[in-house]
């Protein structure tokens, strides 16, 4: 079979990661995507889950600002009326 060469872009960090990893199951890069590409083709889909679960670094800091208002009230402020916290919201 012949083969081709494919060029890509990932950030360095990313790859020495990956590279690490696939080192430690004992493999190199060609081998990881070559399965991936394998088993994607084989199974007409993308061989992984694809989600949104993890939440990325701006919802990460929202989580966190609201804990650190939990643990300081007075960090934030309360509405018991939704049409309230709307009009100084959108004032």
């Amino acid at each position: 079979m012949a083969t081709t060469n494919i060029t890509m872009r990932i950030d360095e960090d990313l790859k020495a990661q990956l590279q690490e990893l696939v080192s430690n199951l004992g493999m190199d890069m060609t081998t990881f995507f070559t399965i991936s590409a394998k088993q994607a083709v084989r199974e007409q889909r993308i061989p992984f889950a694809i989600s949104m679960d993890v939440p990325n670094a701006e919802t990460k800091e929202a989580i966190e600002e609201v804990r650190r208002m939990k643990l300081n009230p007075s960090l934030g402020k309360a509405y018991t009326d939704v049409d309230e916290m709307m009009k100084e919201l959108l004032a």
